[in-house]
């Protein structure tokens, strides 16, 4: 019990997080500033996870990648928001979404060989999680592609 209590509290950036770093951008940022803090959550709730997974060796392989592409993806984010160009932003928005699709890639294995009970909140959040903010990246990158011009067909 102790543990779906914990994992309960995986979706609050204030219980997840030093709720003082964060309370600038959570009151009235804006929408980056909220989505930042979203990554950050991800990438804080992927970190939670590992005990979980690193009983085994192919538990501990997983994690290995899930734990590289999920944590870089809020650092990619804030280097887009960097961007020099359009260009630039494009670029490194579209290197968000390979990292999170690839980090819902690997929460997907992590529930079909039943490496956490599936029941796991947290691991429910993740899983929802890694899909929301994939697809606010996608509908992002395509349109940043459709203000400069190129093809938005594809994000």
């Amino acid at each position: 019990m102790k543990n779906a209590k914990s994992n309960m509290k995986m979706q609050n950036l204030s219980d997840t997080t030093d709720n003082k770093l964060f309370n600038n951008t959570t009151a009235m940022g804006s929408f980056s500033d909220k989505l930042s803090d979203r990554f950050i959550v991800f990438g804080v709730n992927i970190i939670k996870i590992e005990k979980q997974l690193c009983g085994t060796y192919s538990g501990r392989h997983i994690y290995g990648q899930l734990f590289r592409a999920g944590t870089s993806t809020g650092a990619n984010y804030e280097e887009a928001r960097a961007g020099e160009s359009r260009a630039d932003f494009i670029h490194k928005m579209q290197i968000v979404l390979k990292e999170l699709r690839e980090s819902h890639f690997w929460i997907k294995i992590i529930i079909a060989a039943k490496l956490i009970p599936s029941a796991n909140e947290g691991l429910n959040f993740l899983f929802r999680e890694s899909a929301e903010l994939a697809n606010i990246t996608a509908k992002s990158v395509l349109t940043a592609k459709a203000k400069s011009g190129k093809n938005s067909s594809q994000a």
